[in-house]
Formats: structure tokens, sequence, C-alpha cells
């Protein structure tokens, strides 16, 4: 991959983005265009981040879709942040003995059982109504587009299509009609279509458009012809009649129902922050894993990183094994706050911080290591066993870990998790991410998923499959993260949102599942601590520990890896072994997805990572 040289001295792959106009970056460069293409229609960044979000269902169906899930990050034209909770709950019979009456010892990584409630469609329509300017039809135009018309589509999309075939022809046949092309994958590069992705769109804005009136009541019909109307409808009949073969090996129904759909609306919610260095990052609540990230921040307080090397072995090893100490804390607290108690204000302390970084020695940590607040968090700390089972405590090991890939390859690691054991298929996906700046101040992070063609069958006359998120859940009431009804799964989708000195300033994020809160913040980091513009930060070598329990089943965890992207300085490399760190090298440009947005004094920037070739900034 060609490098060009920039200002700061580090190689980047692209520029950054500099104008006064407004700036888009998504994981792909249809839905970039898509995006600025309202902003120069005379909308905002809502309108912008909306159309994008919609395009990226049609243009990345195995990354996110319809029936998935979008947290929001934003603030209007100067404002406070504000975080919308796009996250749908589990359905109202989604109980512990629901499942284990199912012969279940976890919730399977794909198939019917594991749905939540759908949040994206109602999450991007609370946002159009209440913060866009242009009308439902203008916004949903190019998504629409692209499903009817086709686009040309990408080798990876082509892949992941093919990677399902037999899974589509032999038990998935919703899905083979969804996507399949005369029996077949598309062949990469060709005009692809989605018609019935089309069809049930263009349905929607027919019939919100048909009772007439203002630009929010066509939005508020769209929602409630999602929510109660024939969408709804089609799954609630869908979940009570199929039976569908999941992950677990067995054909399974659904729980969730047309009732449950009904009753979500995307809430908003004010964000969790943390003071550092001049700035202030927002993210979501303990409901997601992000306040592993504002953990971290105050963990990385206490290390004077400035007088590190951006690529150094100091740098790294502090940054990684404060990571650690932060996730072990998210095993043992997080859960939504409507059902779980989760102490962020200890956990964000001075003093529990300045305890917890002692912790922080000269050699590489093997052990989950959660902090202690009395009367809260859960008792034991849960892992996958390899099958799918919970095997109780992480211990203590000297061991090497399984590589990243070979962890991920046998137990269906990172989003959405794994594909039909039976099937014996390996077909991996992920997320997309969308940042937006524009001239009016507005600014915007959005992390859509879920839904992925990859996770369940189409569900018949609609043409895209509902989402796997209540996979994160445990199948432990006691646990902060256990199932219960109405509960939101403590998810891994991240934005992320920074001020600067008080004023908002950025918008950053990534796919990549339990990465979302590590590559994006690690950018962050080095943006702040090195002057690093945005564009460098992404392009400089990235690193990343799978210490933990993943967040996907089955669930598994690799004590004391670390994975350091090509490019990293080889004594680096060598140090790091020598601390102690299970190393793993991956080739160079094949680590994060990371996009950023920034607004200050007048002139906008951005940048986006040109690892896979898929993200792009567009802006001027």
């Amino acid at each position: 991959m060609a490098e060009t040289p920039s200002l700061g001295g580090f190689p980047t792959t692209r520029p950054e983005l500099m104008g006064t106009f407004g700036m888009v970056c998504s994981s792909h460069w249809l839905a970039s265009q898509a995006g600025m293409g309202m902003l120069e229609n005379g909308g905002n960044a809502f309108d912008a981040v909306c159309a994008a979000g919609f395009v990226l269902q049609v243009v990345q169906p195995h990354m996110c879709g319809p029936l998935g899930e979008v947290p929001i990050l934003f603030s209007r034209e100067g404002g406070p942040v504000t975080a919308l909770a796009g996250q749908g709950p589990a359905p109202a019979a989604a109980t512990v003995e629901a499942f284990r009456a199912e012969e279940f010892d976890s919730i399977p990584g794909t198939g019917l059982m594991a749905a939540t409630v759908p949040a994206a469609f109602d999450t991007w329509m609370t946002l159009l109504a209440d913060h866009g300017t242009l009308p439902l039809a203008e916004v949903m135009a190019p998504a629409l587009g692209y499903a009817a018309d086709g686009y040309p589509v990408p080798p990876m999309v082509a892949g992941a299509i093919d990677g399902m075939h037999d899974v589509f022809v032999t038990e998935w046949r919703t899905s083979a009609e969804a996507y399949l092309v005369g029996g077949k994958a598309p062949r990469p590069r060709s005009l692809y279509r989605l018609p019935l992705l089309a069809a049930t769109y263009a349905r929607v804005i027919e019939e919100a458009e048909s009772g007439g009136g203002s630009r929010e009541a066509v939005i508020t019909r769209a929602r409630a012809i999602w929510r109660e109307g024939f969408v709804a409808e089609a799954i609630d009949r869908f979940c009570r009649e199929a039976r569908i073969l999941d992950s677990s090996g067995a054909r399974h129904g659904g729980l969730l129902t047309g009732g449950d759909m009904a009753k979500f609306a995307a809430p908003y919610e004010t964000p969790l922050t943390y003071d550092y260095h001049g700035h202030t990052l927002a993210k979501c609540g303990p409901w997601s894993q992000a306040p592993v990230a504002l953990q971290q921040l105050a963990l990385l307080k206490g290390f004077d990183l400035s007088a590190m090397d951006p690529l150094g072995p100091d740098f790294i090893h502090t940054v990684i094994e404060c990571a650690k100490l932060a996730f072990a804390d998210r095993e043992k607290f997080y859960g939504d706050p409507a059902f779980a108690r989760v102490p962020m204000d200890v956990l964000l302390s001075d003093a529990y911080n300045d305890a917890r970084r002692r912790l922080v020695g000269p050699e590489a940590s093997f052990e989950l290591l959660p902090g202690d607040v009395p009367g809260f968090g859960a008792s034991r700390i849960l892992t996958g066993d390899g099958t799918g089972g919970v095997s109780g405590a992480i211990a203590a090991s000297g061991g090497t870990p399984a590589s990243k890939n070979a962890a991920r390859s046998a137990a269906g690691m990172g989003e959405p998790g794994r594909v039909l054991d039976a099937l014996d298929k390996g077909v991996r996906s992920d997320t997309v991410h969308i940042d937006v700046v524009d001239r009016f101040g507005n600014i915007v992070a959005a992390t859509p998923s879920g839904a992925w063609l990859q996770s369940s069958p189409a569900v018949p006359g609609l043409g895209f499959p509902l989402g796997t998120r209540a996979q994160m859940f445990w199948l432990d009431e006691t646990h902060p993260s256990g199932l219960a009804p109405g509960k939101r799964p403590r998810t891994t989708l991240s934005p992320s949102f920074a001020l600067r000195d008080g004023r908002p300033y950025m918008a950053f994020g990534t796919p990549g599942g339990d990465m979302q809160d590590q590559w994006p913040l690690f950018c962050f980091l080095r943006h702040v601590h090195f002057g690093l513009n945005l564009q460098e930060a992404i392009d400089l070598p990235l690193f990343e520990t799978l210490h933990f329990p993943n967040s996907f089943w089955p669930r598994d965890a690799c004590p004391g890896h670390l994975g350091l992207e090509g490019g990293t300085p080889p004594a680096t490399v060598k140090e790091l072994r020598r601390r102690g760190h299970a190393v793993e090298e991956s080739p160079r440009w094949t680590m994060g997805r990371v996009l950023m947005a920034s607004s200050r004094d007048g002139i906008l920037r951005a940048g986006a990572t040109s690892r896979f070739m898929q993200s792009y900034a567009v802006g001027r």
C-alpha cells in the first residue's frame, strides 16, 4: 500500500482532509458520498448520518442490517453531548428458564432465539425527526436506489455471501431468495441488487407518505409502520412459526413478538464523561462496554505517556496493561443500569484508580484482575469453555494463549460471532461506523451493526434477517449482564465523542467488537499526547489484546495476548516479548478500522482507515 509523507513525520496512506463545509467518513465510500450528498442538498449532519446508515445496510449487509442496532453520540450546534441509545432489549419471553428448557448452556450466536428487539430503524427515525431537516424519502433515496438498481458488489461482500451459500440453499432458504443471484453468490464487482429489501423500504415510505402532513408526521408514521405494521407482523409470524437451525446444531423458533417491537422507542441519555489532558471523552453508559474507555483514561492519567515513544514498548505495554484492568471490570460490573447496580462513580474515581494503577508492573499480566467494590458486581467472572458452556473464573496462567486468528476461527470470536457449527462454516463479519461534522456546528458519531446476513435467516417478505445481540447475555440471573426480559445486552457497539477545552470537538469510532474501545482509544491517545493529525493517528501501526472473555459466543479468552500490527518496530516487538507478553504479529494494514472527524475554530477535518480498502472520508 502506497504511503505519502505527512507534516508530522509519520507516513500516511491518505491526507488528513480539511475544509469548512462538511465532512463525512464511513465504512464504505458509497455511504460517505451519500451522506455528503445530503449536505450538498442543504441538509445537516443528522440527515447525512442517516442517509449513510441506510446505504451501509445495502452495500455492507454482512456488517449491518435494517433489524440491527445503532448507538449514537452527538452534539447539536455546539450544545451538550447526547446519547441516543439504539440498542433493543431482550424480548418479554426471553428468560433464563426459556433457554434452559431448550437445553441451552449459553445463548447461541446465530438463529432466532438470540434476537433482541430491532432498534436501528426506530433510532434513525428518532434522530431524523428530532434533528434532521430533509424529508424521509430524500434521505432514504440513495439506499433505495442501490437496493433496487444495484451497486458494484465488493469482493468482501461477495465472499461473505458465497461462504453462506450452502447454508442458504439447504437451511435458510429465505436468505437464498434475498441474497443469491440465480442460486449463486454474486460475482465480485458485478452489479448487485437487493430487490426484497428495496420493496420493503419502498412500501414503508409509500405508506408513511400516504397520510400527508409535515416531514415529522411522515417520519412518525414510518416508525409506527415498522414497530406495529407489516414489518412487525412479518417478524412476529416468522418467530412463532419457523424452526431454524442455529449454532447449537438444533432447530429453534424465536421469542421476539410484535408486542415487543411496539413497546420499543430509542431513548435519549446523558453520556458518561471523563476529563483527560484538556479533552473530555463522552461515552454511552454501562449497558454497553463503552465506559471501559473512560476507565482506561482514569488509569492512564497517572502515567507520563507524552514522554514515551508512540511506537515504543513503554507506551504499548502501559496502555495494554491498563486495558486489561478496565476490561476485567467490564466483566464483573457492567450491565443495563435499569436492572443492575453499576458503581460507575467509584470505577472512575481517583481513589479507585490510584489503587488499581499499582497493579501495572514491568511484566505482562496473565491474570484477569477485576477490582472490588463492596456490594457490587458479579461473584465470579464467567468465560466460555469452548463449547458455549460456562467454565467459571478465569484462572491465572503463565502459558501462551491461542493465537488471535486460531481462536477466532475455532471459537467464532468477533462480530457477529459464529455461523453454523453444524455446517462448519467460518464466515465472519464486523460492524460499521459513521462520523459527520457540518458547517452548522453539528457533530455525530454512530456505530450501526447487527442483523448480519450470517446471523439469521431473512424474514419472509422483508428480505433481511433479525440480529443476534442476545448472545452477549449470560444465562445467569445473578450476573450484572445476565439475561432478563426487557434488559439490554452489554453491547460492544461504542461510538466515541471528544470535547476539547470544554467544546464539542471530535467524533470517532470503529467496527471490531471488543476492539471498539481499544483501537480508537489508542488513536485518540496518540492524537492527544503526540500531536498526530487524524490520519497519522489512524495509519500508525495499531495493537490490541484478547486477554479477557470475548463478548461473542462462545466467549473464549486468550490470557496475556498482545496483537501487534505489521510496521511495529522490531526492537519494540522484541522488548514486549521480553516483558512476557504473548505477542502475535499481524500483517501490515490489517488491524483497526478507525474513522475520525473533528471541528475546531471553523476548520473541519477527517481521517479514514485505508485498511481493507472500504472506508473513505469525503468533504470540502
